[in-house]
């Protein structure tokens, strides 16, 4: 059983403005980062609309199809200045969701043992009913109700390393109790969300805030202490992974002082967790990481240990 590798070149066509940190340029970076680890490779659909409307509600999909603007149209801001689309963002979008669906699929039918959807636009600030941070769908979301709904599973559980708090994803799973969140992520910092008191209505949210310049020590104690044993008592069937990379110490955008071994140490310790807790069904969906080479070092630590720990 192979490692799967899921992407599609319309992600680089979603365009930013001119110095934007979540710009073209990351989708290539993430790629380099698996050269060399024996993924297989598989085209992202675009997802549907019936599949993103589990997470979204149906008026906001349509207002999003009016938003994206036609060809020869330029730049439309979606909020105050952090998130906008182009003519090439709708396919982005939609097979950046789409990537995420399918690699649920390839783990539940046996075609991948793990799945990485390297995406662009990211997701995990865009919240049932608005775009933000980036983000227009929320691509871990709805994978994770893909893997509830369409394949039957009881419990999934989503965990945010990100170094921003994956808000659109808390507000997800706190209308769905089968769904268990825990994030890892600096505060203060945007979008000022992810107290340590938030547990939601069902008991599902765990956050970990780590103060301004937090390093990887400090980081591995919040997982080992706080992420892994809440994630054990839930129990899951499927374990799904924000996979951001901007709390690397080179990373723009970041407070935090990771460096590449504490993503290795992550691959180890969530496939390992999934190994214990649900047949080692692993799906990883690429967020945050603005500097191109940490992002590509960080990616190649994270992604190879999962190869490693699932070696025969």
């Amino acid at each position: 059983m192979t490692h799967l590798l899921i992407t599609h070149p319309a992600m680089a066509r979603h365009g930013v403005p001119p110095g934007h940190p979540e710009r073209p340029d990351r989708l290539a970076a993430a790629l380099q980062g698996f050269q060399g680890l024996g993924f297989a490779e598989a085209e992202a659909p675009e997802a549907e609309d019936a599949v993103l409307a589990r997470i979204h509600p149906w008026p906001y999909l349509a207002a999003m199809r009016q938003a994206f603007p036609a060809p020869g149209q330029g730049l439309v801001a979606l909020d105050s200045g952090d998130t906008f689309v182009d003519p090439g963002s709708r396919e982005a979008a939609y097979r950046a969701a789409g990537a995420a669906v399918a690699a649920v699929d390839a783990v539940m039918t046996g075609q991948a043992r793990t799945a990485f959807a390297v995406v662009r636009p990211p997701g995990h600030h865009a919240e049932p009913a608005q775009p933000m941070g980036f983000c227009i769908f929320n691509n871990i979301a709805v994978a994770a109700l893909h893997a509830l709904e369409a394949h039957g599973l009881g419990r999934v559980a989503i965990v945010d390393f990100d170094v921003h708090h994956g808000n659109g994803t808390q507000e997800a799973a706190e209308r769905e109790p089968r769904m268990f969140f825990a994030s890892t992520h600096a505060s203060p910092l945007y979008p000022g969300t992810g107290h340590a008191h938030e547990r939601g209505q069902h008991g599902n949210v765990l956050n970990a805030p780590l103060p301004p310049g937090a390093d990887g020590a400090a980081w591995r104690r919040a997982m080992t202490t706080l992420v892994s044993p809440a994630i054990e008592a839930f129990a899951p069937e499927m374990l799904l992974v924000s996979a951001g990379f901007d709390a690397h110490a080179d990373d723009p955008l970041a407070p935090l002082e990771l460096v590449e071994d504490d993503y290795r140490w992550a691959g180890e310790e969530i496939a390992a967790l999934a190994l214990r807790l649900c047949k080692g069904r692993v799906v990883s969906v690429l967020e945050g990481g603005y500097s191109l080479g940490a992002l590509t070092r960080s990616v190649r630590a994270y992604a190879g240990a999962l190869t490693r720990v699932y070696a025969p």
